[in-house]
């Protein structure tokens, strides 16, 4: 009874309240998250309470309807993600430890051979950053690309460059990753639509940001190895588990989803559908996939239980900031639509005549650009767009596409606000305007041209 008569009271803001006060509530929360970011360097986490707060008092909105709105948002949000990130951990923690990274990109770079090593990179980097977080990804794999920049003579970022594509890809548009199951869950759309369409954009973004950028920067610009590369120690390949085997392990998750969005519209299926939906459920299918890799690649791989728990457990401790800052998008997503915000944002859009996935990246880009975080970035735009009334009349198809958007926004114009900028910066022992123009421009690209795809799909299909 008490949640009807919020929602009707909400109803009833959202319906009375001034547009103009809205938006000036919009705006001025907007201004105080970048000066509490950037100006006094407050934790994203604080910051954006802070500012989802504000606009909600600007906004007219009641005391208790704000807390009630940051409870919802924070318990809603957490509900649909909080599993997947931490298993997610675990799953990439048991893949980094037995060496499947390493047998991943090693396979690829034989079978391709040292000419086109940059496209056995890119792929790598792309599939290893689904279950491994970006930052854990380049730091077990940038020893190979050194390694074939040091034989082939070759400057750095010819290899680096593919690597980095790869790992940005896999981080913003394709889960298990936390950031696009995030944004699929804030806007109500199937998994597995958000694999497929992402998957899509994301080869293309790859490819174009990986080795055809990566093939021309690095003829632009020769970046010597760093001095360290000397202390690198090589891969011994016979301790390192079969590449069919990890391979397999990864697509696992992937697999399982697909099935259940598969046996969802095809009648043929009707009878084991209610299955193929249990596994299909991204916490089920991850915890079959961590159990199955805890066994085949950490197990057999030689590790008793006890040192497994160790590992999985120390993996865990990363994920709190993450899920309080998905936490947080949520409360912002809550007090824009509980104001009545999203209604006029909404309005504003549909009068505009911009494509929703146009929207969406424009929204998701300008908070990249001025805080820094792909993940506050990604929070932030999920909670605007799904704040919108008009995101309930759009296909399942199309609204992938908006979560591809969401996240080629959120990889654009990485710069010295952003932590992966300084972390490429010191791996590879480069100053800043060459960081600009091969880690900044790889990133530009690869998140516009996933959004470009997206937009066209998004056409094609309306």
């Amino acid at each position: 009874m008490g949640n009807t008569l919020f929602l009707a009271a909400s109803a009833t803001a959202a319906a009375t309240a001034d547009p103009a006060r809205l938006i000036a509530a919009a705006i001025i929360g907007l201004v105080v998250l970048l000066v509490l970011i950037i100006g006094i360097k407050l934790h994203a986490i604080l910051a954006i309470l802070i500012s989802a707060s504000v606009i909600g008092v600007i906004a007219g909105m009641e005391p208790a309807a704000i807390i009630s709105s940051i409870g919802d948002g924070i318990g809603n949000t957490l509900r649909g993600i909080a599993l997947l990130v931490g298993l997610g951990s675990m799953f990439g923690a048991i893949l980094e430890i037995s060496g499947g990274a390493q047998r991943i990109a090693l396979t690829l770079v034989n079978k391709f051979g040292e000419n086109k090593a940059a496209w056995a990179l890119g792929i790598t980097g792309l599939v290893i950053a689904m279950p491994v977080f970006f930052d854990a990804g380049l730091i077990i794999l940038i020893p190979l690309a050194l390694t074939l920049a040091k034989n082939t003579k070759k400057s750095t970022l010819f290899y680096v460059i593919p690597l980095l594509a790869g790992l940005a890809v896999g981080h913003a548009f394709i889960p298990p990753t936390p950031g696009p199951i995030l944004v699929a869950n804030l806007l109500g759309v199937d998994l597995g639509y958000v694999i497929g369409i992402g998957l899509i954009c994301g080869t293309v973004a790859m490819i174009l940001g990986g080795p055809v950028w990566g093939k021309y920067i690095g003829t632009k610009i020769f970046v010597p190895l760093p001095t360290n590369i000397a202390e690198m120690e090589d891969y011994d390949e016979s301790k390192l588990p079969k590449f069919g085997t990890v391979v397999g392990i990864i697509f696992i998750p992937l697999f399982l989803i697909l099935l259940k969005t598969v046996s969802g519209v095809v009648p043929a299926m009707a009878a084991i559908a209610p299955v193929l939906a249990f596994f299909g459920e991204p916490f089920v299918a991850l915890t079959v996939s961590t159990l199955v890799a805890m066994f085949i690649l950490g197990i057999r791989h030689g590790y008793s239980r006890e040192e497994l728990e160790k590992v999985m457990t120390k993996s865990l401790e990363p994920t709190g900031m993450i899920l309080l800052v998905t936490a947080c998008g949520g409360v912002l997503r809550y007090v824009l639509q509980n104001s009545g915000l999203g209604d006029v944002i909404g309005q504003f859009v549909a009068d505009s005549a911009l494509p929703m996935v146009v929207v969406a990246f424009i929204i998701s880009a300008l908070v990249r650009i001025s805080v820094g975080s792909s993940t506050v970035a990604m929070t932030m735009a999920a909670g605007i767009v799904a704040a919108m009334p008009a995101i309930s009349g759009f296909s399942p198809i199309h609204l992938a596409c908006i979560t591809a958007a969401i996240a080629g926004g959120a990889t654009v114009c990485s710069h010295f606000n952003d932590s992966g900028f300084w972390l490429v910066k010191s791996l590879l022992q480069i100053d800043e305007k060459t960081t600009l123009k091969s880690w900044t421009m790889m990133e530009t690209i690869v998140g516009g041209s996933g959004f470009v795809v997206a937009l066209l799909i998004s056409v094609i299909v309306k």
